[in-house]
């Protein structure tokens, strides 16, 4: 028997009110603080969203915080088994002439890949991140070249290496913006090699070194991430914290000291940390639409968010948050698993604070003749 089909209207999409409002003031946001740096940002973890910038999409010097990205070539290498922790990495002549930082680790010997980690991390030794990079690139040029091509599949818009170790180059720059990007990328793809940046200070060969992330010591919620310092880039800083269940990560390029970089960092955290918090609106399981099919072997198809869908807003003003959900119509099998159909916009009242695709859960494969004629017969008296 056909299926009866209700009468088709002229608009494209369908809006639903998931969750309605409750009408109250939300809690007023200070500026932020004032903050003497070239250039910096603050970004929730889990949401993406900026909390405060100044330059953060500028082109900048990094300094040592270029490690990061050589780190992540490390990690992403160990996970793809082309790289093993115990693997003795000989230090050549290039890694042991290295300037600025160093593990002092000696020329023609040969050290593991855990320990050269630990130090191109913790001392941010330069002869430890050259030899690790021409372990994984054959030389530096070409691990540089890795970093480059990792950089855009990253969407590491404003960023572009030519040495491992974040040494002045014409053209070796990272935004502050593309920093903490990276930073997420690293903490949420590598959990346990981020416990790394941590350690307060690592002993190797008989040298102890100490990690010169002076926030480590003074506030127990940091557990990362990296220094910089050269002349012409000035002090720099890439940190995060999390507290309950809120993960932030600061970074600030080019301040006047040690201490500037650090009490910079410390005071974008703790305004991050008490003017906003982050909430999960939707999990990626939550069945969110179930719109008509046509010319399918089901009538409906479920809809769900693309990903988990989390979503920082003004501390306390979660009651606030609307969700509105819309899909194209018609939709017309076939239907792929993961397919795009619709949208999930999330605002807190004011501004729209997310916005992620609605999927579909299952294929829904195309019916049977008789299904594609009568459906066709329906579409076309739309």
């Amino acid at each position: 028997m056909p299926r009866f089909r209700m009468p088709l209207f002229s608009v494209q999409s369908w809006a639903f009110l998931l969750c309605a409002s409750t009408t109250f003031a939300a809690v007023p946001i200070p500026k932020p603080p004032a903050i003497d740096a070239r250039a910096y940002v603050l970004i929730d973890f889990q949401s993406g969203r900026v909390l405060a910038g100044e330059k953060a999409d500028a082109q900048m010097e990094p300094a040592s915080i270029t490690k990061l990205m050589t780190g992540y070539l490390v990690f992403r290498a160990i996970r793809e088994k082309r790289l093993g922790l115990s693997d003795p990495v000989t230090i050549s002549e290039h890694a042991w002439k290295s300037e600025g930082s160093r593990t002092f680790a000696q020329v023609g010997t040969q050290i593991p890949v855990d320990a050269l980690v630990k130090g191109m991390i913790v001392q941010s030794g330069n002869d430890a991140t050259i030899a690790l990079a021409e372990k994984l690139g054959g030389t530096e040029d070409g691990f540089v070249q890795m970093m480059n091509s990792y950089a855009q599949e990253l969407g590491l818009k404003n960023s572009h290496f030519d040495n491992s170790w974040g040494g002045p180059g014409p053209t070796h720059y990272m935004s502050a913006h593309d920093i903490a990007t990276l930073s997420a990328r690293l903490i949420r793809e590598y959990p346990e090699e981020y416990k790394l940046y941590s350690i307060r200070e690592f002993v190797w060969n008989g040298i102890k070194q100490q990690n010169r992330n002076g926030l480590l010591a003074r506030d127990p919620t940091v557990d990362g991430i990296k220094t910089g310092h050269t002349e012409t880039a000035g002090y720099c800083l890439a940190s995060s914290a999390k507290r309950g269940e809120t993960r932030l990560i600061a970074v600030v390029l080019g301040t006047k000291s040690f201490k500037a970089r650090e009490d910079a960092s410390a005071a974008l955290l703790n305004y991050g940390f008490t003017f906003f918090e982050t909430v999960k609106a939707r999990s990626a399981t939550d069945v969110v639409l179930k719109p008509e099919v046509y010319k399918g072997e089901e009538d409906m198809v479920t809809l769900v968010p693309q990903r988990d869908v989390y979503v920082t807003i003004g501390r306390g003003s979660a009651a606030q948050l609307k969700t509105t959900a819309t899909v194209k119509e018609p939709v017309i099998a076939p239907i792929t698993k993961g397919q795009a159909l619709g949208e999930l916009v999330v605002s807190d009242g004011k501004d729209v604070v997310a916005r992620v695709p609605l999927v579909a859960k299952d294929a829904v494969p195309e019916g049977g003749w008789w299904t594609r004629m009568t459906d066709g017969i329906a579409l076309w008296m739309r």
